[in-house]
């Protein structure tokens, strides 16, 4: 399977463009959209959604992520093995917190280049046909690289802002539940909001934070949208108060 983790939203052709190529070069494998608006042009608020949302991956999965505003400069272009998934993208910082909470890592460059390469587009024309590589178990063109080689910038080990804003108005954060106390409160734009387990548990109107799904603290509105109620948007700060 190949996942498709990108800023490149769900209107227009970029994403239809990548799945073209890779179903010309492997049209047995399943394409999934995992994640298709990834905040754009954002890599510090998407190497955080990263591991949270490719863990529930099956081994041997390739994850295509693309967030690549650098995209025509002299920028490496990767494909990392990472806990038995293949990880294709570029070298901007995407990977960082992956590589940094993995058990095994095995890092490669990719020095195969397609006949045609546009300046603008190597999601469409390096990376996808890649990864369809990598999903038929073709490994040709990587080339083994030391991890002092990577870019890997001095983010925090948890980003306390919002790196997300879905469909609901749910803020998402950099923060794993895991490493706050569930009684805890957090404060946004000069708002508290208290931990509920369930959105049912939250009175109505009321801001709460959760752990979400994906192990993330999550902040929402019961029956109403976090975002417009708070203020908040992607970069907005969490402060933890007790």
């Amino acid at each position: 399977m190949i996942a498709i983790l990108t800023d490149f939203g769900t209107s227009g052709s970029y994403i239809g463009q990548m799945r073209v190529v890779i179903h010309a070069d492997a049209q047995s494998i399943d394409v999934v959209d995992l994640f298709p608006d990834l905040p754009v042009c954002n890599v510090r608020a998407s190497a955080y959604l990263l591991p949270a949302y490719t863990q529930f991956l099956p081994a041997g999965t390739v994850c295509l992520c693309v967030v690549d505003p650098g995209v025509g400069t002299d920028r490496k272009a990767l494909a990392l093995r990472i806990d038995e998934r293949w990880f294709v993208g570029p070298d901007n910082g995407l990977f960082s917190r992956l590589i940094r909470r993995a058990g095994k890592v095995e890092l490669f460059e990719i020095c195969w280049r397609p006949r045609h390469l546009s300046d603008s587009f190597h999601g469409r024309d390096l990376f996808a046909p890649v990864a369809a590589r990598l999903a038929k178990g073709d490994i040709a063109g990587l080339e083994q690289i030391g991890m002092g080689e990577l870019i890997m910038p001095s983010w925090p080990e948890e980003l306390p802002e919002v790196v997300y804003v879905d469909h609901y108005g749910n803020l998402v954060t950099g923060l794993r539940a895991e490493a706050i106390q569930k009684p805890a409160t957090l404060e946004i734009e000069g708002q508290r909001c208290r931990y509920s387990r369930t959105f049912a548990e939250a009175d109505s109107g009321q801001l709460f934070w959760y752990e979400n799904s994906n192990g993330l603290v999550e902040i929402a509105l019961n029956q109403g949208n976090a975002a417009t109620g708070s203020g908040a948007c992607i970069g907005s700060p969490i402060l933890l108060l007790d």
